[in-house]
């Protein structure tokens, strides 16, 4: 029979959080948005883009695909701030205001429950005008971590 380790999820954010922050500071397509990582903390991430002239649906307001992709990606910032490899299991968005362009959209994500295999996480993307949007999300909690773990930890 084998013993599955625990790892101390706090303390491997504490000691790879450079390194996390960078790799997570590296996602391709946030990049290619303009997102920025603003904050990471344990279960918690805040980041930010621009409305662009390019971001614009038809009626000339923010197209949902940007509020979307920020929100989703402050979501796998904070589901993967351990350390551990995190991939989103299902996402429910909720529009509630529109965004224009120039308006700068911060969303915020909190962890409100996690376990070893699944975590549950609340988004909000805000303007300086109010709420935009909020995000209910369920990330499922790979067995692999992107961090090297001694055996200490």
């Amino acid at each position: 029979m084998t013993t599955k380790r625990l790892v101390d999820e706090q303390a491997l954010h504490q000691k790879h959080y450079a390194e996390i922050c960078e790799k997570l500071k590296q996602d391709p397509f946030a990049q290619f948005l303009g997102i920025k990582l603003i904050e990471l903390g344990e279960g918690t991430a805040t980041a930010e883009v621009t409305v662009a002239e390019h971001m614009l649906n038809a009626h000339g307001t923010a197209h949902g695909a940007i509020i979307f992709s920020l929100a989703d990606f402050v979501f796998a910032a904070a589901c993967n701030s351990y350390g551990k490899t995190s991939v989103a299991l299902s996402m429910n968005i909720g529009f509630l205001a529109a965004a224009m362009k120039g308006n700068r959209l911060v969303a915020t994500a909190t962890e409100e429950k996690k376990n070893n295999r699944t975590a549950w996480y609340r988004i909000r993307v805000e303007t300086e005008h109010g709420l935009v949007a909020t995000l209910d999300a369920l990330a499922y909690r790979k067995n692999d971590y992107f961090v090297e773990i001694d055996e200490n930890e």
